[in-house]
């Protein structure tokens, strides 16, 4: 299992603005050694699961202004419960197996700040998400 953990650090990403000091909570450090990486390291993947969520459901977020299609992402992350527990799945599948465990301590905490990192990955990139990438299914 060495080998896994190794790996799964190696890959990740280093934000250096994400800083982890001994007087944090331990949440803070959590989504600052953690989940701030492989959610940077998911980034692509996560846009790519929303485009085929946006298919889904007949494109309708291209046809919505900026503020609306923001509000979209939002609710699309925090309401819509399937695709929820998918995007957290891709999150937690790329765990090692103590941070799984550290995570399993506190999961509601962590889903909630897991969440709102997703929202502002997809939010931050929505030019990646126009018209012209997402095509109508046959």
């Amino acid at each position: 299992m060495e080998h896994r953990k190794q790996q799964l650090l190696k890959i990740r990403p280093e934000i250096t603005s994400a800083v982890v000091s001994d007087n944090m909570r331990s949440e803070e450090k959590f989504q600052n050694k953690t989940l701030r990486p492989v959610i940077k390291f998911q980034k692509e993947l996560l846009i790519e699961v929303f485009k085929n969520y946006v298919r889904k459901h007949k494109n309708a977020f291209l046809k919505l202004s900026i503020e609306k299609r923001l509000l979209y992402i939002e609710n699309a992350v925090q309401r819509d419960i399937k695709f929820r527990n998918s995007l957290k799945g891709m999150i937690i599948g790329q765990f090692t197996v103590e941070e799984y465990v550290l995570y399993t301590e506190n999961s509601s905490a962590l889903n909630k700040r897991m969440m709102n990192l997703v929202r502002d990955c997809l939010q931050n990139n929505i030019q990646l998400l126009e018209g012209d990438v997402i095509y109508e299914e046959a």
